[in-house]
């Protein structure tokens, strides 16, 4: 029983105007999978699912954004000129830049128009193969705790860990990392971008979800009513999804 990361789901007042948004930062295709309701988001011509990419689902939600959110995008750069081109690009997209009091740092941080932060890196040499999007971050009380809990919950590798930071990646060495960052501020409110985790085709969905409450993973329920996903929190509380074998 293994589990992949596919997808980030994003809530939104506006799916559809959201999804043009990222669509144009990251060079990917949508298509609708309800009108008004969610907005998928991926690669041209890929082929889901795949390590290659993390997908985007945008997801029409009807309460506002409050607070920082606990996950974003890190998006990558080849070089300062490149950095440069593409914080202009996404300003002209309607991003604007936000103070998250990161201080004196090398990345850009902005918001989309919805207000969901997320940062432009510099260029480095760990981002260089990623595709645009670099690292999905989130931020956790416990770095080496919620490391042991990925590290055991998804089938990629676990690439670097201190009391910080870890990192991890699919396990074939393509596509972004999962960065899980020690930040001081707790967790208070539904988290507005969350994980999907899919079996693989052939696995028990069932078996894979008892699998995590073992690990420390607890049942939530968010209104979700009759569905075929499992909607799980991490021993830290972050919401995310088990969807169906494929």
């Amino acid at each position: 029983m293994t589990l992949r990361l596919v997808q980030i789901a994003m809530n939104a007042r506006d799916d559809s105007a959201l999804g043009r948004f990222w669509a144009e930062a990251l060079g990917w295709s949508t298509s609708v999978e309800e009108p008004g309701v969610v907005t998928n988001l991926e690669p041209e011509g890929f082929d889901y699912p795949d390590p290659s990419a993390v997908c985007i689902d945008v997801i029409t939600v009807p309460e506002p954004k409050t607070v920082k959110n606990r996950v974003h995008i890190d998006l990558a750069t080849t070089s300062e000129a490149h950095h440069a081109e593409l914080v202009a690009r996404l300003k002209e997209l309607g991003a604007t830049p936000v103070d998250v009091g990161q201080g004196d740092v090398p990345w850009t941080v902005l918001a989309d128009p919805e207000g969901n932060e997320f940062c432009v890196a510099e260029p480095r040499e760990t981002y260089r193969e990623t595709g645009p999007i670099a690292a999905i971050v989130a931020d956790c009380g416990d770095a080496r705790a919620m490391a042991r809990f990925w590290d055991e919950a998804l089938d990629w590798t676990l690439h670097e860990v201190s009391d910080d930071l870890a990192m991890l990646r699919s396990a074939k060495g393509v596509g972004p990392y999962l960065k899980l960052v020690r930040t001081p501020d707790a967790k208070t409110v539904k988290n507005r971008v969350h994980l999907d985790l899919r079996p693989y085709a052939g696995d028990d969905q069932a078996a894979d979800v008892a699998r995590l409450r073992t690990l420390g993973a607890t049942d939530v329920d968010l209104g979700q009513g009759d569905v075929p996903w499992a909607c799980l929190a991490d021993p830290e509380g972050n919401e995310f999804d088990v969807l169906t074998p494929r």
